[in-house]
């Protein structure tokens, strides 16, 4: 389920897209599912149309999903993360634990960027 915080610091289209591609990369939206048009999800949400045409472009962009007339929006294939990866952050979160997320992703970032 897409929900948007409005009191968040983070943009509502920025919200929606990042729990779609959460969703696709974890596979709890499976490949091929169709989304809601976007006015359909606009009201959902609350939210204007723009907002979530705005995510979806971006979700389209990352190839994460595939948009056509003739088939509506939906999921496209080969987007889940792998077993060995969902493992690994599920370990990792659960060693996390008392960290906010933006702590956890800060010590992710900091990890990426010292790799060789």
């Amino acid at each position: 389920m897409i929900t948007v915080d409005p009191g968040s610091a983070v943009a509502p289209f920025e919200q929606i897209r990042a729990q779609i591609a959460d969703g696709i990369r974890s596979g709890s939206l499976a490949a091929g599912s169709r989304l809601p048009s976007i006015r359909q999800l606009a009201a959902d949400l609350r939210v204007a149309a723009g907002t979530i045409a705005k995510a979806y472009s971006a979700l389209e962009a990352d190839g994460l999903i595939v948009t056509s007339r003739a088939i509506g929006t939906r999921v496209a294939t080969g987007q889940v993360h792998s077993g060995k990866i969902q493992t690994a952050a599920k370990r990792y979160v659960g060693e996390a634990n008392g960290l906010s997320l933006e702590e956890a992703l800060s010590a992710v970032r900091a990890a990426w960027d010292g790799r060789d």
